[in-house]
Parts: structure tokens; C-alpha cells; sequence
């Protein structure tokens, strides 16, 4: 018995074939279009800080666009802070717009290297042993909880870039206790193994001890950039970083 013969395909399923594709596309482009005029009204006070702009449907209509796009384009807006959206009670023009900078979790090796140096990495200790005090009480962690204690230098050329020391929630990532650290920095190790889900970052300004000072090559008492920064993974601590920097070191964000 022949086989039914399907018919080619027609120009015109053609083309609708050749829209589909591009539609996420177009939706992309639609939803920033949408952003950046709801943000120009705001600008040159059609909005005031604080008045309740029309609703989603609304803006959908105006704008001739999905209700889906006009909500991306507000939910964005609001998680930059130009926006307030309550539930039942409308989105209004935030009345303190906060202007909110963001951070990438770098590798340590990627900013060496940005600035034309060779990068080297140098383990000074590796410890697996329970968690300290002030560690649990800052994760909130049980009494039994055990990390795995790392403390490594990394360099610019010759020249002390960071001095890194870094708990590693051994029941959150139990892969690490078969990790020796040796070759690879834990903060490399980790971006390439474990995802997570939130991160605290905390900038201070701290006096180096005469062991931090050995490490960075400077007098006691000199200070130094200090950044400690904690992950989590689905509510689950991940690790927690403390990162010492010599005078001279530069952090730039974007808002």
C-alpha cells in the first residue's frame, strides 16, 4: 500500500513558521520599548512621585501590546526602585526612588588578569573542622555544623593581590572535603561547581593583625579593604568568604 503523500509545506506556513522564530525576539524588544516610555513619562512629570499610574490592562491597550509585556516592564521597574507595587493597591511612582548597584560574584583570577598581570594562587592552609561560633551564629547554623577552613594567597605578579580565608559548608557542599585545593582557589572551585540562590555581601575598613601584615607585605596596624561575602543555596548556607586587600585596591560598580 503507497504511503499518503503529506503536501510541502506552503509559503504561507512558511512564513508563519519564520514569525514564531523571531517573536521572542520582538517580545523583547516590545517589553523594553514599554519600559523606556513608562520611565520618559516619569521623567518629565506626567506620573508624579507618587501617583498611581494606569493599570496594566490599560497600558496594554495604549501601547497595543500583551498584558504579559507590560507587567515584565513593571516588575522590572519596581525591582530597580522607580516603581511601588502593592497588591490590590495599584502601582504608584516611588516617592524615595532607591537607586540599587549590583554585583557579580567574580573570580579572583579574572580581575588579576583584567589588569595585565599574571595570576598566581599559593594555599596557605586547609583544615576541615567544625564551625566556629561567630560562623554559626551568622548562618544560623547547627551546633554540629563542620566546614571546611581554607586560607590562600593570590597574586598579581609578584605583588600580594588578596589574602582569602573561607569556611565551606561541608553539608551543603560535601564534594569540597575531596577537593585539596592545591592548584585551584576555592572561589574558582566553587563558581564552577555550586550554584546558589542568594549572597550577602559586606564592605569594611580594617587594621591588618602582624599575621595579615606578613601576608600582604605591609607594617601592622596599616589598613586594609576588607570584603566578607556569604552564599546560600535554596536557603542552605554554601560558604562564607573573608577578603583582605592591600591600600590600593579598587572596587566600581554600576548603578
Amino acid at each position: 500500500m503507497d504511503r499518503p503523500v503529506r503536501p510541502a509545506a506552503t509559503a504561507s506556513a512558511k512564513s508563519s513558521a519564520t514569525a514564531a522564530a523571531k517573536r521572542p525576539a520582538k517580545a523583547a524588544a516590545l517589553y523594553r520599548d514599554v519600559k523606556a516610555e513608562i520611565l520618559k513619562r516619569i521623567r518629565r512629570r506626567d506620573w508624579a512621585t507618587g501617583a498611581l499610574i494606569p493599570a496594566e490592562t490599560a497600558l496594554a491597550a495604549e501601547f497595543g501590546v500583551a498584558r504579559a509585556t507590560v507587567n515584565r516592564a513593571l516588575r522590572e521597574l519596581a525591582e530597580e526602585g522607580v516603581l511601588d507595587r502593592r497588591r490590590r493597591a495599584g502601582t504608584r511612582v516611588s516617592a524615595m526612588p532607591v537607586r540599587r548597584a549590583r554585583f557579580e560574584i567574580p573570580q579572583t583570577r579574572a580581575e588579576v588578569e583584567a589588569t595585565g598581570a599574571a595570576y598566581r594562587y599559593a594555599l596557605v592552609s586547609r583544615a576541615e573542622e567544625p564551625a566556629p561560633g561567630w560562623l554559626r551564629a551568622a548562618l544560623a547554623l547547627p551546633p554540629r555544623a563542620r566546614a571546611l577552613h581554607i586560607r590562600a594567597m593570590h597574586f598579581a605578579g609578584d605583588r600580594p593581590w588578596q589574602f582569602e580565608e573561607r569556611w565551606i559548608l561541608l553539608a551543603t557542599v560535601p564534594a569540597a572535603r575531596h577537593e585539596p585545593f592545591d592548584r585551584i582557589g576555592p572561589n574558582e572551585w566553587l563558581i564552577g561547581q555550586v550554584p546558589f540562590s542568594e549572597a550577602e555581601m559586606v564592605f569594611s575598613a580594617a587594621l591588618a593583625d602582624a599575621e595579615l601584615a606578613g601576608f600582604l607585605g605591609l607594617a601592622e596596624g596599616d589598613p586594609v579593604f576588607r570584603a566578607e561575602r556569604s552564599t546560600w543555596l535554596d536557603g542552605a548556607p554554601v560558604t562564607h568568604a573573608r577578603l583582605s586587600y592591600p591600600p590600593g585596591f579598587r572596587m566600581r560598580t554600576r548603578l
